[in-house]
């Protein structure tokens, strides 16, 4: 099972790891900054260098408990030592991205009461989050921005935890996502709490205050049936700052 070092600190943009299988689908290391794909977040992408050796990582996926970079050209062997390097402006677009929709979420769940259903994401600062919603307008949209770009330049502090399966789901104000998204050999459960706004279970990276994100634009409204309605988003091309790790 891969160590994944981005699920307590997402601003960690290199590691020395050791290579332990190699497979069709790409390399496997002991430990790694990459994020797989998932939960609507695309995998990162970078290098692997090692004595003699460079490899680029065009995707990041998830195989069972392991972390699959999938290489272009040339593989490092197993035993390998390497050091594993994010794209670290593409990854921080994506956190900001993510932190974006949680803070929507909340601010949907706060307004009109409504879980969300699904969501994505792209790494050009473009978004979209589905709710359990009776109505939406383009009317409703605006507004809905408004808040959410007040609750950001609030600058609110995001902390991440682990909480027991049963403990996390046992409290009601803790889920937004709908439960049944979280697959059940998730144990303990990771939870990002956007501080006085949102608190949800939740797999991907994220930065450490809300205030990183920059200005969020509600970009389209839509309906896609009874309850099931779409709001997409869009990034500034920069946040306030170019934050990296410490």
């Amino acid at each position: 099972m891969t160590d994944q070092l981005f699920a307590e600190d997402a601003y960690l943009t290199s590691c020395e790891a050791t290579v332990v299988d190699i497979r069709d689908e790409g390399v496997i290391l002991d430990k790694t900054v990459f994020y797989a794909r998932g939960g609507g977040q695309p995998g990162d992408t970078g290098t692997l260098r090692w004595e003699g050796g460079l490899a680029r990582v065009k995707d990041t996926v998830k195989m069972g408990g392991d972390i699959v970079h999938q290489v272009e050209g040339d593989a490092p062997l197993v035993g390998h030592s390497v050091t594993a390097e994010i794209d670290w402006a593409r990854r921080h677009r994506m956190m900001r991205t993510h932190t974006a929709l949680h803070a929507l979420s909340g601010v949907i769940f706060r307004e009109h009461g409504a879980k969300v259903t699904g969501g994505n994401m792209d790494d050009t600062g473009s978004a979209r989050m589905d709710f359990e919603l009776d109505e939406m307008s383009q009317e409703l949209g605006k507004e809905i921005e408004a808040k959410l770009n007040e609750e950001l330049n609030k600058n609110r502090p995001v902390h991440v935890s682990f909480l027991p399966r049963a403990e996390a789901l046992a409290d009601p104000d803790l889920i937004r996502t709908k439960v049944s998204l979280i697959p059940e050999f998730v144990d303990p459960i990771r939870v990002i709490d956007i501080e006085g706004i949102d608190k949800q279970a939740d797999g991907g990276t994220h930065v450490k205050s809300t205030g990183e994100v920059g200005h969020v634009t509600v970009v389209k409204t839509e309906s896609k049936g009874k309850a099931f309605k779409r709001m997409r988003i869009q990034l500034e091309d920069s946040s306030p700052a170019d934050h990296k790790s410490q």
